[in-house]
């Protein structure tokens, strides 16, 4: 059986491989970015007084949280040209990625920021902070802290989702998989080579966000 495998068949397509995980690089760094940003923002709303826009980001968040990712990628690509918003197949995948981790991390930094003492929200106000410069400065950081493990590990599934964004045609590591499988049918050696290239990019991924909550946050936990 192993005899029969032919990994070197794959060698003239490894420039399409090595642009697929580029563009699944991108992709990663910004829903990054760009979700637990909007994870602040929404955690932020909800742990405040209840409002009309805490509600509202909490049917946001369980409508997210409750659906799968893929009919979510398919309403943005495919229903949200119906009302009039065109977008392409980047620009859909990447707000699909947005829109999941932000709803995924509102929840779990709102964990952390709902175990905070009280006093730190009082030292604030008597030190003359306004209220947002005590959540941004002396209720966030140790909030982070006590769920960066787990903002981390939801990053990573994101990024190992993206794989989905291969559906719309969008043209990231699976997608040339895929196109590669198609024209040598060495299904095998394509999937395993792609999966391989999967793990260590989960690897890579999780030692740097680590590395950077260390340095920022003075997190150590794996």
């Amino acid at each position: 059986m192993i005899g029969q495998l032919n990994f070197p068949a794959l060698w003239p397509y490894w420039p399409e491989l090595l642009s697929g995980l580029w563009v699944t690089i991108q992709l990663t760094v910004l829903a990054t970015v760009g979700g637990v940003s909007l994870g602040i923002l929404g955690a932020a709303l909800r742990s405040g007084k209840p409002s009309l826009v805490s509600r509202l980001w909490g049917g946001y968040v369980e409508l997210i949280r409750n659906t799968p990712f893929v009919v979510q990628l398919f309403f943005i690509v495919f229903g949200l040209p119906n009302l009039g918003l065109k977008l392409t197949a980047g620009e859909a995948a990447l707000l699909a990625m947005l829109i999941n981790l932000g709803a995924y991390s509102t929840e779990i930094i709102r964990a952390g920021i709902q175990v905070t003492p009280k006093g730190q929200w009082e030292a604030g106000r008597v030190l003359g902070l306004t209220r947002l410069q005590t959540f941004m400065r002396v209720v966030l950081p140790p909030s982070l802290k006590r769920i960066y493990p787990a903002l981390v590990s939801q990053c990573i599934i994101v990024m190992l989702g993206s794989s989905v964004v291969s559906q719309v045609s969008y043209e990231e590591l699976t997608f040339a998989a895929n196109l590669i499988q198609s024209r040598t049918f060495l299904s095998f050696e394509v999937y395993l080579v792609t999966t391989l290239i999967y793990l260590a990019l989960s690897i890579v991924m999780r030692q740097l966000l680590l590395a950077a909550g260390r340095k920022w946050l003075g997190s150590a936990q794996a």
